[in-house]
């Protein structure tokens, strides 16, 4: 009886070890299906228009300078940013829906890492860029996740003509 048991354990665990996993548990990390609301990656080897973003504290607030982009459909920007706080802050560019459920997921995890072409997050004193092409009309918004800072007023619009 014990061989047949351990022979059916032996079976049991190699089927289970070449299963494919149907689910991965959260582990901080975040991705995305490579789909996005806002338009598509772009292209760093072709021409952008650069628009500078700063992420700071000030006066209680927390803020992005511009809080507002203005840009034609089908235009690729690279934002070059520049976080010249004292925190963490990132740089997430979504719908205002997205946005609003991604921050209550980093509410849950708030150590979550970021590997999406649309999400760039920065040390205090730190720079970094993320390059855009808007291919759909409409109105985005950029903010950071992290909890509080949204709340804080981290937030900004970028309208697409």
């Amino acid at each position: 009886m014990k061989a047949i048991l351990t022979a059916g354990a032996v079976a049991l665990a190699a089927l289970l070890a070449s299963a494919p996993v149907v689910a991965e548990a959260d582990h901080g990390s975040h991705a995305h299906d490579e789909t996005f609301s806002t338009g598509e990656p772009g292209d760093a080897k072709k021409p952008a228009r650069i628009v500078q973003v700063t992420m700071t504290e000030a006066g209680g607030k927390m803020l992005f300078t511009p809080s507002r982009v203005e840009v034609r459909k089908d235009e690729q920007i690279k934002f070059v940013l520049r976080n010249s706080g004292e925190l963490d802050h990132e740089f997430v560019l979504a719908t205002t829906e997205e946005n609003l459920k991604h921050a209550e997921s980093m509410k849950k995890a708030p150590d979550m890492e970021h590997d999406d072409p649309n999400a760039k997050k920065l040390a205090p004193k730190k720079t970094g860029d993320l390059v855009w092409k808007f291919t759909k009309a409409g109105e985005f918004e950029y903010s950071c996740l992290i909890p509080g800072h949204r709340e804080a007023g981290m937030i900004g619009t970028v309208v697409v003509k």
